[in-house]
This record gives structure tokens, sequence and C-alpha cells, in this order.
């Protein structure tokens, strides 16, 4: 075979259905159930984690920002639905190219999911424990400056080492063992039930409910004043949100708060258990999106018509916001809500970066020991911990808003492929059997791709590319010394779901 030809191999994607069929998986879920797993792995760190300073760089209009970005995320929901129908196998986005687009572009693909899944968990971990801080606080427990947050310390350049500042640097020591904890839990086999799932998703969006009821009689539209004060940001090419510092304008904003939209493919990956994929994955992906989309605008709204949009803090802005009404239980309300769902939301992310390691692994993509399942536990604990311990170094040092920047790239990168997917099957593979398809085609999939787009170049700074490109070139250099070699789409078997 040559190495065009290895490059665009791929698995068959009959043979992939049909060894999915003998699971035999039970068609019960419906278009309500979609809505709740898309919103239990959608709401939870994103929003508590981002709305602070995206009211702080765009102000009441930061609104527009999440709008933006819904948007942006629908065209995007569409075409990972039709992939999803398709391809209804373990391991999201990857599985859909390896079986549709060929290997290059899976291992592309698999490499952005890891921005998506794996270092997502890192920031909401970051929030899980401010909350949890913010939370013993109040016993009068409190941990060392350093040990509080993240913050590497350089006095240099980024690639000079040898200049970081241990002394001075802080960090996020709750956050890193947070990420241990939940790599055991997952390695020992411990995983949500639906009833603890359902828990989660109840508490988290209760306590959004509870912050627009109660922030509504604080509301003044005098607040809403200079609606936009920032405009829509720089609009030139990689000039948006700096890592260190506050994002300012609508569109730099919107790219920033984009990660509060991450998740929701959670609700594609089901097609194969719904009783009409055709109708209930839509229906679920654009009932899920909508639904947190009005949440969060909602939220967003009443918290610059509580408070002037100039005074709302980066951190806890939620609780601040709520402070005049001098009723702790609301405040430990919305505490409960983020411990809820910052744990829920980075499990499920941990949980799919480590099931898509095991079928990269298995595809002869990534080292065999990554699809090694332990005798007893019946997990893939290779896997699991050296992710977590990836997750927690990150967690540990590298600031908020870098993490955030570095997962919205990932994400927005693996949004274009797919929409791109959609595109190049309708084109070249016509005949495919496609439970549900994308409507209004090639309109909605290349939406999805210059929105995706739009975002990506001028919403996020060019040290966020940079960090990306090198991160991209490492992963290409292993591509092509190990899996481009080892791996045999002839070869893959069906990949089952993880024990």
């Amino acid at each position: 075979m040559s190495f065009l030809h290895r490059l665009v191999a791929t698995t068959d994607v009959d043979k992939l259905r049909g060894q999915a069929a003998k699971r035999e998986l039970n068609r019960s879920l419906t278009a309500k159930d979609l809505v709740a797993i898309g919103l239990g792995s959608m709401i939870g760190g994103g929003i508590f984690t981002t709305i602070g300073t995206g009211v702080h760089g765009a102000g009441p209009a930061v609104i527009i920002s999440y709008l933006f970005a819904g948007l942006t995320a629908f065209f995007a929901a569409l075409c990972y639905a039709e992939l999803g129908a398709m391809v209804p196998i373990a391991g999201s986005a990857y599985t859909y190219a390896y079986a549709t687009l060929g290997k290059l572009v899976a291992w592309i693909i698999g490499f952005a999911l890891l921005f998506e899944y794996g270092i997502s968990a890192a920031p909401v971990a970051q929030q899980f424990s401010a909350a949890l801080q913010d939370a013993v606080r109040t016993f009068g427990v409190a941990l060392p400056a350093w040990a509080q947050t993240s913050n590497l310390v350089m006095h240099g350049a980024w690639w000079r080492l040898d200049l970081i500042d241990f002394a001075h640097s802080q960090y996020d020591v709750t956050a890193a063992v947070f990420v241990l904890v939940l790599s055991g839990l997952l390695s020992l086999g411990i995983r949500e039930s639906a009833s603890a799932n359902n828990a989660f998703v109840i508490l988290k969006v209760s306590a959004l409910f509870v912050f627009i009821i109660a922030g509504v009689t604080l509301f003044h539209a005098a607040n809403l004043h200079d609606f936009n004060p920032h405009g829509w940001g720089s609009l030139s090419p990689f000039g948006g949100a700096v890592e260190a510092d506050q994002p300012y304008g609508i569109i730099p904003i919107s790219a920033y708060v984009f990660f509060s939209y991450i998740g929701f493919d959670a609700a594609t990956t089901t097609a194969e258990e719904c009783k009409n994929p055709q109708r209930d994955v839509p229906l679920g992906v654009i009932g899920a999106l909508g639904i947190g989309t009005l949440i969060y605008c909602a939220t967003a709204i009443v918290l610059v018509g509580a408070v002037p949009w100039a005074k709302v803090p980066d951190k806890d802005p939620l609780l601040f916001a709520l402070a005049p009404l001098h009723q702790p239980i609301l405040a430990w309300v919305i505490t409960v809500g983020v411990i809820a769902g910052t744990t829920s939301v980075a499990l499920s992310s941990m949980l799919g970066q480590t099931r898509i390691f095991y079928v990269m692994a298995r595809d002869r993509m990534l080292p065999p020991i990554c699809a090694k399942i332990h005798p007893r536990y019946k997990t893939p604990v290779a896997a699991t911990m050296l992710t977590g311990i990836a997750i927690s170094f990150l967690a540990l040092i590298v600031p908020l808003n870098a993490l955030l920047n570095l997962v919205n790239i990932g994400t927005l990168i693996a949004f274009i492929v797919v929409c791109f997917g959609v595109l190049f099957l309708r084109r070249y593979k016509p005949n495919l059997r496609r439970p549900f398809r994308v409507p209004f085609v090639p309109l909605f999939p290349i939406l999805g791709i210059l929105f995706a787009g739009f975002l990506a170049i001028f919403g996020l700074s060019r040290a966020t590319w940079i960090w990306f490109g090198l991160a991209l070139l490492i992963g290409l250099v292993f591509f092509f010394s190990y899996g481009f070699w080892r791996s045999d789409p002839d070869a893959v078997e069906a990949v089952q779901d993880m024990p």
C-alpha cells in the first residue's frame, strides 16, 4: 500500500454497523432522554467558569456572545448527529473520521478531542477547587496562598524553562488532587448511574434557576446602560483573548464562553439506542442546545441587571450578585450547584477521554497499553491513570484562561472537520445509509465551518494558536512514527463499549 493510500485508508462502515448490531442494545431512549443527556454534559463547569470574565469583557452584550457561540454549536451539532447515526460506535468523532475520511484525518480529530475531553477537565477541576475552598473558608479553613490557585511565574520567554520562578508561583493543589481522585474512581470501575446523573443535572440546573428567580428581585434596567461597551473586539486575525489577561469584545468573549457549550455531542453518541434516531437525535441535540442557551442568556442578563457590569467579578459572580439579599441559604444552593456540576462534567470528560484513547489503541494508533483492561476492575487502568496524571499537572500550574482557550481551539477545530466530513461524504459517498440527515446541505455544514473558523481565527489569540500548532506538530511526529505504520483499517475489529 502506497504512502498516500495509507493516509486516506478507512475502516468499513458496513462492518462497523454489523458489529454494532450484534450488541443488540435496547432501543429505549427518546428525545427527552437525549435532552437530559446533553444538558447533563453541557451545563456545569462552563457557565460557572466563564460568565464572570464574559460579563467583564463584553458588558451586557455578553448575551450576544452566548447566542453566537450557541449558533456555532448548533450547526456542528447537526453534523455530529448525521455522522453519529451513520456510525453508532464508541469513539465519538474520531471513529466517524476513521470510518469515512481516513487515517490521517482520524488522528487529527482524535488529537483535537484530547483538548475537548481531556484538557477540558482541568479548568472544570479548578472551578471545583474554587467553590470548595470558598465553602470551607466559611468555617475558617483556608489553604496557604501558594496552594489556592494556579499561576506559573516566568521571568522570560516561555521556552526558557530555567527561568520559571517556582518560589513565587502558585499551585492549585485542590484541583490536582480532585482530578487524581476521579481517575482512581474511574479506574476502579465506579461510574455515574442514571439516577446519580439525573441528580447532578437537577442540582446544577436548579442552582441556576434559583439564581435567576432570586436575581430578578435585584434587577435594575439602568444597569444595562452602555450595552456594548467594548464593541465587537479587535476583529484582526489571531487578535482575540490573551491567556493571561482579560479578553474584550463580543467576538473574543464568544470564543471564550464557547467552553460552556462543550459536551452537547454526548447526546449524538446514543443514536443506536434511540427508538427513532431520525427524529430523536436532532430533537435531543437541538433541545439541549436551545434550553442550555436560554438558561445561559437568562443567567447573564439577570447578572448584569442585578449588578453594574463593571463591578461583576471574574470569581464567584453569582454569589456576589446575590449578596445584597443577605440569604446564606442562596449562597449554599449556588455553591452546591457548582460543586455538583463541576464534578459530573469533569468525570464525564475524563471518562470520554479514556474511551477515545481506548478506541485509538484498539485501532493501533496508540500503544496497546492504553487498551489493556485490568483483569479485576475491567477498566483501562493505565490509560485512565496516565490521563489523570497529565490533567492534574495542567490543573496544578496552568492558569484558568489559558486552559479555556486551549480547550476551545481544539473543539472548534474538531467541529470544522466534522462539518467538512458531512460535505465530503454527501459528495463522494452519497449512497451510504443515513438515519438522520443534516437539513439544507451544503448550507448548514458550510455555516458550521465558517462560524467555527471565525471564532477560532478572530476570537482566539496568536499564542493559543502557537501552542496548539506546536502540540499538533508533536502529535503528528508521533503519528508518523507509530500509528501510521502499525494501524491497519482492514484488521480493525469493531470497538465494544468499555467495561
